[in-house]
């Protein structure tokens, strides 16, 4: 009896079901760029010789490059986990994903914003999801994430942890 072709080839990578990345809009890139021209026009003015172009080549760059580190998060769900930066949450321990318009995440963000909360939150995103957590050992409540598309991510997150609980029966038990 020869194995099962499945024995013999490595495990298939985990499937993504959602990602997203967090970039800057258009117009903040316009804007810090031309704040960095300006401030680099206000030391040359009219300086020769290191100053005439070292604050050019200095904030320009190093502007568009702290433009890029601001929107580098990316969001994604894949078949066990929701990934946030470098951050994972394994979908078992998930009770639910609350989709969030920009008043909710005010309300969940705002004055009585519970401290232990995971959040990533970007300001110029307006909807975001916040993961209700089921883990005993884990003294975070919730994740609040912000996302272009609450109600993908909540779905996607929600079939993720369904399909986990349908094939794993012991995986929803926290532990």
């Amino acid at each position: 009896m020869s194995p099962s072709p499945s024995a013999d080839q490595p495990p298939v990578a985990a499937r993504s079901a959602y990602t997203e990345r967090l970039d800057l809009p258009w117009w903040l890139w316009l804007a810090g760029l031309v704040a960095a021209a300006l401030l680099a026009v206000e030391i040359w003015m009219g300086a020769s010789g290191v100053r005439a172009w070292l604050p050019f080549a200095v904030l320009v760059p190093l502007t568009a490059v702290g433009l890029w580190w601001l929107g580098r998060i990316r969001v994604g769900v894949t078949d066990a986990e929701l990934r946030v930066d470098d951050a994972r949450l394994p979908v078992r321990f998930v009770a639910d994903v609350v989709p969030l318009d920009v008043a909710g995440r005010r309300e969940v963000l705002g004055v009585g914003a519970d401290p232990l909360a995971f959040v990533v939150q970007r300001p110029w995103i307006g909807g975001a999801v916040q993961v209700v957590l089921d883990d005993p050992a884990d003294p975070t409540p919730f994740w609040v994430v912000s996302t272009r598309h609450p109600v993908e991510l909540a779905e996607a997150v929600l079939t993720a942890r369904d399909a986990l609980a349908a094939t794993h029966p012991t995986a929803g038990e926290p532990g």
